[in-house]
Protein backbone atom coordinates (compact mmCIF):
# COMPACT_ATOMS: atom_id res chain seq x y z
CA UNK A 1 0.00 0.00 0.00
CA UNK A 2 1.66 3.30 -1.23
CA UNK A 3 -0.71 5.40 0.79
CA UNK A 4 -2.35 6.29 4.16
CA UNK A 5 -5.55 5.68 4.56
CA UNK A 6 -5.51 9.04 6.72
CA UNK A 7 -9.47 10.34 8.16
CA UNK A 8 -10.12 13.66 7.66
CA UNK A 9 -11.76 15.66 11.03
CA UNK A 10 -14.94 17.78 9.60
CA UNK A 11 -15.83 18.97 13.07
CA UNK A 12 -14.29 21.02 15.90
CA UNK A 13 -12.16 18.39 18.30
CA UNK A 14 -10.36 18.38 21.62
CA UNK A 15 -6.67 17.35 21.23
CA UNK A 16 -7.14 15.14 24.63
CA UNK A 17 -9.73 13.65 26.85
CA UNK A 18 -9.52 14.57 30.57
CA UNK A 19 -6.89 12.78 31.52
CA UNK A 20 -4.56 15.15 29.16
CA UNK A 21 -3.85 11.49 26.88
CA UNK A 22 -4.55 12.38 23.69
CA UNK A 23 -8.51 11.66 21.98
CA UNK A 24 -8.65 9.31 19.34
CA UNK A 25 -11.16 11.46 17.67
CA UNK A 26 -8.39 13.82 16.92
CA UNK A 27 -6.38 11.53 14.99
CA UNK A 28 -6.76 12.67 11.52
CA UNK A 29 -6.12 16.32 9.34
CA UNK A 30 -8.27 18.79 8.82
CA UNK A 31 -8.51 21.89 5.92
CA UNK A 32 -9.67 24.35 9.17
CA UNK A 33 -7.84 24.57 12.07
CA UNK A 34 -10.83 22.93 14.25
CA UNK A 35 -8.88 21.34 16.75
CA UNK A 36 -8.36 22.78 20.39
CA UNK A 37 -4.69 21.82 22.20
CA UNK A 38 -6.45 21.33 25.72
CA UNK A 39 -2.73 20.15 26.93
CA UNK A 40 -2.77 19.20 30.49
CA UNK A 41 -0.19 17.31 32.65
CA UNK A 42 2.68 15.67 31.60
CA UNK A 43 4.82 16.78 33.63
CA UNK A 44 7.59 18.71 31.79
CA UNK A 45 7.19 16.54 28.15
CA UNK A 46 4.63 19.14 27.12
CA UNK A 47 5.89 21.33 23.91
CA UNK A 48 4.00 24.34 23.04
CA UNK A 49 5.53 27.13 19.97
CA UNK A 50 3.98 29.34 17.34
CA UNK A 51 6.73 29.72 14.62
CA UNK A 52 6.08 32.34 12.36
CA UNK A 53 8.23 33.16 8.76
CA UNK A 54 7.56 35.26 6.26
CA UNK A 55 9.47 35.86 2.93
CA UNK A 56 9.24 39.31 1.75
CA UNK A 57 11.61 40.49 -1.91
CA UNK A 58 14.42 41.20 0.31
CA UNK A 59 14.45 39.38 3.50
CA UNK A 60 13.40 36.27 5.28
CA UNK A 61 12.12 37.12 9.00
CA UNK A 62 11.15 34.98 11.44
CA UNK A 63 10.03 34.75 15.14
CA UNK A 64 8.97 32.81 17.63
CA UNK A 65 7.66 31.84 20.78
CA UNK A 66 7.92 28.75 22.13
CA UNK A 67 7.23 26.78 26.21
CA UNK A 68 8.94 23.55 26.65
CA UNK A 69 7.53 23.43 30.05
CA UNK A 70 10.73 23.56 31.53
CA UNK A 71 11.88 26.79 29.45
CA UNK A 72 10.50 29.92 27.57
CA UNK A 73 12.80 29.79 24.20
CA UNK A 74 11.87 32.80 21.75
CA UNK A 75 14.00 34.22 19.01
CA UNK A 76 14.41 36.21 16.36
CA UNK A 77 15.93 35.91 12.78
CA UNK A 78 16.65 38.05 9.43
CA UNK A 79 18.25 37.16 6.56
CA UNK A 80 19.29 39.45 3.39
CA UNK A 81 19.36 37.06 0.26
CA UNK A 82 21.85 39.16 -1.88
CA UNK A 83 24.16 39.84 0.75
CA UNK A 84 23.10 36.55 3.19
CA UNK A 85 23.60 39.11 6.16
CA UNK A 86 22.13 36.77 8.54
CA UNK A 87 21.27 37.62 12.56
CA UNK A 88 19.87 35.92 15.34
CA UNK A 89 19.05 36.62 19.13
CA UNK A 90 17.75 33.65 21.66
CA UNK A 91 16.40 34.44 24.79
CA UNK A 92 15.42 31.86 27.27
CA UNK A 93 14.18 32.49 30.38
CA UNK A 94 12.25 30.07 33.61
CA UNK A 95 9.20 28.47 32.95
CA UNK A 96 7.31 30.52 35.78
CA UNK A 97 6.05 34.35 35.47
CA UNK A 98 4.22 36.18 33.24
CA UNK A 99 6.79 37.01 30.14
CA UNK A 100 4.84 34.22 28.33
CA UNK A 101 0.92 33.94 27.06
CA UNK A 102 0.13 30.78 24.76
CA UNK A 103 -3.23 29.76 23.38
CA UNK A 104 -5.09 26.58 23.02
CA UNK A 105 -6.65 28.09 19.50
CA UNK A 106 -4.32 28.02 16.18
CA UNK A 107 -5.60 31.55 15.60
CA UNK A 108 -5.09 33.67 18.85
CA UNK A 109 -3.29 35.58 20.45
CA UNK A 110 0.02 34.51 21.80
CA UNK A 111 2.63 37.26 23.18
CA UNK A 112 5.78 37.90 25.08
CA UNK A 113 7.40 40.60 26.65
CA UNK A 114 10.35 41.09 28.30
CA UNK A 115 12.99 44.18 28.32
CA UNK A 116 14.84 42.80 25.75
CA UNK A 117 12.43 41.47 23.03
CA UNK A 118 8.81 41.77 22.59
CA UNK A 119 6.95 39.39 20.23
CA UNK A 120 2.91 40.38 19.87
CA UNK A 121 0.71 37.66 17.78
CA UNK A 122 -2.59 39.61 17.73
CA UNK A 123 -5.24 37.43 15.60
CA UNK A 124 -7.86 40.01 14.99
CA UNK A 125 -11.51 40.24 14.64
CA UNK A 126 -10.85 40.70 10.64
CA UNK A 127 -9.25 37.72 10.27
CA UNK A 128 -5.79 38.83 10.13
CA UNK A 129 -2.59 38.07 12.39
CA UNK A 130 -1.03 41.30 13.58
CA UNK A 131 2.91 40.29 13.98
CA UNK A 132 5.08 43.22 16.30
CA UNK A 133 8.69 42.52 17.10
CA UNK A 134 10.56 44.68 18.74
CA UNK A 135 14.15 43.60 19.87
CA UNK A 136 16.52 46.23 21.55
CA UNK A 137 19.55 44.82 20.89
CA UNK A 138 20.08 43.18 17.24
CA UNK A 139 23.04 43.14 15.53
CA UNK A 140 24.31 46.41 17.45
CA UNK A 141 20.75 47.90 16.14
CA UNK A 142 17.15 48.39 17.34
CA UNK A 143 14.69 45.41 15.30
CA UNK A 144 11.50 47.16 14.78
CA UNK A 145 8.47 44.72 12.71
CA UNK A 146 5.00 46.04 12.20
CA UNK A 147 3.37 43.26 9.81
CA UNK A 148 -0.14 42.49 8.83
CA UNK A 149 -0.66 38.62 8.16
CA UNK A 150 -4.31 37.82 6.05
CA UNK A 151 -5.35 34.78 6.35
CA UNK A 152 -8.04 35.06 3.19
CA UNK A 153 -11.42 33.31 4.09
CA UNK A 154 -11.60 30.72 1.92
CA UNK A 155 -8.32 28.91 1.99
CA UNK A 156 -7.28 25.79 3.27
CA UNK A 157 -4.74 25.33 5.63
CA UNK A 158 -2.96 21.62 7.20
CA UNK A 159 -4.03 20.83 10.59
CA UNK A 160 -2.51 17.19 11.32
CA UNK A 161 -2.92 15.49 14.89
CA UNK A 162 0.43 12.73 14.81
CA UNK A 163 -0.27 9.73 17.20
CA UNK A 164 2.51 8.30 18.35
CA UNK A 165 0.68 6.67 21.66
CA UNK A 166 -2.11 8.06 24.22
CA UNK A 167 0.73 9.49 25.87
CA UNK A 168 2.96 10.79 23.41
CA UNK A 169 1.72 12.94 20.47
CA UNK A 170 1.59 16.09 18.36
CA UNK A 171 -0.89 18.65 17.11
CA UNK A 172 0.68 20.35 13.97
CA UNK A 173 -0.76 23.50 12.12
CA UNK A 174 1.07 24.84 9.30
CA UNK A 175 -0.61 27.29 6.84
CA UNK A 176 0.78 28.74 3.90
CA UNK A 177 0.77 31.45 1.56
CA UNK A 178 -0.49 33.90 3.74
CA UNK A 179 -0.02 37.78 1.80
CA UNK A 180 1.58 39.74 4.14
CA UNK A 181 1.51 43.95 4.63
CA UNK A 182 4.28 46.02 6.65
CA UNK A 183 7.61 46.32 7.20
CA UNK A 184 11.01 45.40 9.14
CA UNK A 185 12.84 48.41 10.13
CA UNK A 186 16.46 47.34 11.70
CA UNK A 187 18.20 50.28 12.59
CA UNK A 188 17.90 53.26 9.89
CA UNK A 189 17.14 50.86 7.17
CA UNK A 190 13.55 49.86 6.66
CA UNK A 191 12.25 46.86 4.54
CA UNK A 192 8.73 46.61 3.13
CA UNK A 193 6.85 43.79 2.09
CA UNK A 194 4.00 43.93 0.17
CA UNK A 195 1.11 41.17 -0.07
CA UNK A 196 1.11 39.98 -3.89
CA UNK A 197 4.93 39.37 -3.37
CA UNK A 198 5.31 38.73 0.00
CA UNK A 199 4.06 35.87 2.18
CA UNK A 200 4.02 34.34 5.62
CA UNK A 201 4.20 30.73 6.88
CA UNK A 202 2.71 29.71 10.58
CA UNK A 203 3.91 26.51 12.22
CA UNK A 204 1.90 25.99 15.33
CA UNK A 205 3.07 23.03 17.53
CA UNK A 206 1.06 22.08 20.26
CA UNK A 207 1.86 18.60 21.79
CA UNK A 208 3.36 15.95 24.56
CA UNK A 209 6.79 14.73 22.69
CA UNK A 210 9.71 11.93 23.30
CA UNK A 211 12.73 12.59 25.10
CA UNK A 212 14.31 12.14 21.54
CA UNK A 213 13.24 13.40 18.23
CA UNK A 214 14.25 13.95 14.99
CA UNK A 215 12.52 15.62 12.02
CA UNK A 216 12.56 17.23 8.69
CA UNK A 217 10.46 19.65 7.47
CA UNK A 218 10.53 21.17 3.60
CA UNK A 219 8.74 24.21 3.72
CA UNK A 220 7.82 27.47 0.57
CA UNK A 221 5.37 30.08 0.21
CA UNK A 222 5.78 32.23 -3.23
CA UNK A 223 3.94 32.88 -6.10
CA UNK A 224 4.54 31.22 -9.05
CA UNK A 225 3.04 33.18 -12.37
CA UNK A 226 -0.83 33.77 -11.14
CA UNK A 227 -1.09 31.21 -8.17
CA UNK A 228 -0.40 31.33 -4.61
CA UNK A 229 1.72 28.32 -4.23
CA UNK A 230 2.40 26.63 -0.70
CA UNK A 231 4.66 23.81 0.05
CA UNK A 232 5.01 21.36 3.23
CA UNK A 233 6.42 18.38 3.38
CA UNK A 234 7.73 16.47 6.90
CA UNK A 235 9.78 13.56 7.05
CA UNK A 236 11.11 10.82 9.83
CA UNK A 237 8.99 12.19 12.95
CA UNK A 238 5.81 11.25 11.32
CA UNK A 239 7.27 7.66 10.12
CA UNK A 240 5.05 4.28 11.33
CA UNK A 241 2.38 6.72 12.52
CA UNK A 242 -0.20 6.18 9.31
CA UNK A 243 -0.42 9.80 9.32
CA UNK A 244 1.80 12.96 7.26
CA UNK A 245 2.32 16.21 7.74
CA UNK A 246 2.76 16.49 3.31
CA UNK A 247 0.53 19.21 1.72
CA UNK A 248 0.20 21.25 -1.53
CA UNK A 249 -1.36 24.37 -1.72
CA UNK A 250 -2.70 26.54 -4.96
CA UNK A 251 -4.18 29.51 -4.15
CA UNK A 252 -5.70 28.17 -0.88
CA UNK A 253 -6.61 25.02 -2.01
CA UNK A 254 -5.05 22.12 -0.35
CA UNK A 255 -3.91 18.78 -2.02
CA UNK A 256 -3.01 16.19 0.90
CA UNK A 257 -0.43 13.71 -0.09
CA UNK A 258 -1.25 10.53 2.08
CA UNK A 259 2.51 9.10 1.97
CA UNK A 260 5.30 9.62 3.77
CA UNK A 261 7.97 11.49 1.64
CA UNK A 262 12.21 10.51 1.82
CA UNK A 263 14.93 13.67 2.46
CA UNK A 264 18.18 12.35 1.24
CA UNK A 265 21.17 14.55 1.79
CA UNK A 266 24.69 14.75 2.81
CA UNK A 267 24.68 15.60 6.67
CA UNK A 268 28.73 16.11 6.33
CA UNK A 269 27.94 18.92 3.91
CA UNK A 270 24.22 20.16 4.32
CA UNK A 271 24.62 22.84 1.56
CA UNK A 272 25.15 19.81 -1.44
CA UNK A 273 21.47 19.75 -3.28
CA UNK A 274 18.96 17.59 -1.31
CA UNK A 275 16.12 15.00 -3.46
CA UNK A 276 12.88 14.79 -1.73
CA UNK A 277 10.12 11.97 -2.83
CA UNK A 278 7.65 10.12 -2.01
CA UNK A 279 8.39 7.03 -0.72
CA UNK A 280 6.86 4.84 -3.05
CA UNK A 281 5.01 7.03 -6.44
CA UNK A 282 6.30 9.26 -8.27
CA UNK A 283 3.63 12.28 -6.85
CA UNK A 284 6.61 14.52 -5.38
CA UNK A 285 9.98 14.65 -7.55
CA UNK A 286 11.56 17.44 -6.12
CA UNK A 287 15.29 19.00 -5.48
CA UNK A 288 16.10 21.49 -3.06
CA UNK A 289 19.14 23.83 -3.53
CA UNK A 290 20.48 25.55 -0.79
CA UNK A 291 22.46 29.21 -1.11
CA UNK A 292 22.14 29.72 2.85
CA UNK A 293 22.49 27.73 5.55
CA UNK A 294 21.34 28.36 9.43
CA UNK A 295 23.04 26.75 12.03
CA UNK A 296 21.26 26.77 15.41
CA UNK A 297 22.76 24.65 18.33
CA UNK A 298 21.97 24.62 22.15
CA UNK A 299 23.63 22.38 24.55
CA UNK A 300 22.61 22.96 28.08
CA UNK A 301 23.52 19.21 29.11
CA UNK A 302 19.75 17.98 29.85
CA UNK A 303 18.58 19.48 26.86
CA UNK A 304 20.12 19.85 23.48
CA UNK A 305 19.08 20.68 20.18
CA UNK A 306 20.58 21.07 16.56
CA UNK A 307 18.94 22.34 14.01
CA UNK A 308 20.83 22.84 10.27
CA UNK A 309 17.96 25.25 8.26
CA UNK A 310 19.23 25.70 4.58
CA UNK A 311 17.33 28.85 2.92
CA UNK A 312 17.15 27.71 -1.66
CA UNK A 313 15.05 26.32 -4.20
CA UNK A 314 12.36 23.75 -4.80
CA UNK A 315 12.12 22.49 -8.81
CA UNK A 316 10.88 19.41 -9.43
CA UNK A 317 6.72 18.16 -9.54
CA UNK A 318 4.25 17.36 -7.57
CA UNK A 319 1.07 15.47 -8.40
CA UNK A 320 -2.47 17.11 -8.13
CA UNK A 321 -5.64 15.70 -6.21
CA UNK A 322 -6.83 16.26 -9.86
CA UNK A 323 -4.15 13.89 -11.18
CA UNK A 324 -2.18 16.66 -13.21
CA UNK A 325 0.97 17.85 -12.46
CA UNK A 326 2.07 20.90 -10.82
CA UNK A 327 6.07 21.98 -12.54
CA UNK A 328 7.88 23.79 -9.69
CA UNK A 329 10.76 26.26 -10.97
CA UNK A 330 12.82 28.17 -8.54
CA UNK A 331 10.56 27.84 -5.47
CA UNK A 332 12.23 29.67 -2.70
CA UNK A 333 11.88 28.16 0.83
CA UNK A 334 13.57 25.99 3.09
CA UNK A 335 14.31 22.71 4.20
CA UNK A 336 15.63 21.53 8.02
CA UNK A 337 17.27 18.50 9.77
CA UNK A 338 16.16 19.20 13.48
CA UNK A 339 17.86 16.59 16.13
CA UNK A 340 16.61 17.10 20.01
CA UNK A 341 16.90 15.90 22.98
CA UNK A 342 14.24 17.60 25.18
Amino acid sequence: MTQHAEKELLQPTMLCDQRGNLNPQAIGYARKPWITSNLKGHFMRKKKWNYWCVFGDEIMFSATISHVDYAIVCFVYFLEYETQRFFEKTITLPPLGSHVKMSEEVLQTVTFNNSDMKINIMHTAQNDTKLSVYVADFDDDVLEAELTIEHPLGDDSLNVVIPWNRKTFQFTAKHHSLPTTGYVKLGDKSYTFEPRESFAVLDYGRGVWPREATWNWGMASQRIGFHRVGLNLGGSWTDGTGITENAFFIDGHMTKIHEDVLFAYDPADYMKPWKIKTRFSKDVELTFTPFYERIAESDAKVVTSSVHQLVGYYNGRIKLDNGAYFHIQQLLGTCEEHVAKW
